[in-house]
């Protein structure tokens, strides 16, 4: 991606919330998504998938995100990642 990003987060650790750390990554290197999650064995790949497709909605190529879950509903997760993205200085594409 053109932009130049920069580390940002959004969200928090309260029950029901997740909180969301992107940084910018290397041209080249990809997108690196790392989960902490409660509920990891259930969702995590829904929580990953849903992830990388907001970060993909956003035309981010090369990216790290740090996603620490505590069981937050899907449109959480997308609004926090977008949050988060759209603070990191990613332009804004579409809604949430």
């Amino acid at each position: 991606m053109a932009t130049a990003l920069k580390p940002a987060q959004a969200g928090t650790l309260e029950s029901s919330d997740i909180m969301v750390t992107a940084a910018p990554r290397g041209e080249g290197e990809g997108i690196l998504i790392e989960i902490e999650s409660i509920v990891f064995a259930q969702y995590g790949t829904e929580i990953r998938e849903l992830i990388e497709k907001t970060v993909k909605e956003q035309g981010i190529t090369d990216i790290y995100i740090k996603a620490v879950d505590r069981g937050a509903l899907e449109c959480t997760i997308k609004a926090r990642t977008f949050a988060a993205l759209s603070r990191a200085g990613a332009p804004v594409r579409g809604e949430i």
